[in-house]
């Protein structure tokens, strides 16, 4: 997912974008140790746009302050 995408989704979008996607993680895993796992690069995948979302949080909480102050 681009940071343009996130970037349009409001703050409830994103927290739960970043639920659903650390389940992911934990399945993928949970995956990779049981030698099921078919698409590696989905893991580092899935561990950026969860970054990624961090980011647009974070940045916005910083706006939040400096508006405030």
């Amino acid at each position: 997912m681009k940071i343009k995408e996130l970037k349009e989704m409001t703050n409830e979008e994103l927290a739960t974008q970043r639920r659903d996607l650390k389940h992911e993680t934990i399945n993928l895993r949970v995956q990779q140790q049981s030698g099921q796992l078919e698409n590696p690069a989905r893991i580092r995948a899935v561990r950026r746009t969860i970054a990624r979302i961090e980011t647009v949080l974070s940045n916005r909480r910083l706006e939040d302050v400096a508006v405030a102050s």
